[in-house]
């Protein structure tokens, strides 16, 4: 059975690493807020489950793409807009910190549906490029 999960993990991977080699800049950050967003929601499930060690993991793996999608957001080009989606990643962060210090699942469910207001907008914004 371990050897099993060991094996679908590595497919994953694969997977994962063809998906952002092949992908466009807009594409890249549909795929970190879509990482973000299932990180959070293992966090809430490993929270309900008393599993610490996992929940602290997702968490930071959450915390991690968020700060990669603060770090490399355009503020001249994008003006208005990537000061908004600044605040916003800094706010689901505080929020990411407080949920894992407080076992917090609503905290993590607020990031969350922020975190699904800005992915949906995002592939709306993709749609019309496209």
């Amino acid at each position: 059975m371990a050897r099993a999960q060991a094996l679908l993990s590595q497919y994953r991977n694969v997977g994962n690493a063809s998906r952002v080699n092949d992908a466009s800049p807009h594409r890249l950050v549909a795929l970190l807020l879509e990482g973000a967003r299932e990180k959070i929601r293992t966090a809430a499930a490993a929270i309900g489950c008393n599993e610490r060690g996992r929940k602290a993991k997702a968490i930071h793996g959450a915390y991690s793409i968020l700060e990669h999608l603060r770090v490399t957001l355009d503020h001249r080009a994008g003006g208005e807009i990537a000061s908004g989606l600044d605040a916003i990643y800094e706010y689901c962060n505080r929020r990411l910190v407080e949920a894992n210090a407080m076992d917090d699942v609503d905290r993590l469910n607020e990031a969350n549906t922020l975190l699904g207001e800005v992915q949906d907008a995002w592939a709306r914004i993709g749609a019309t490029v496209q």
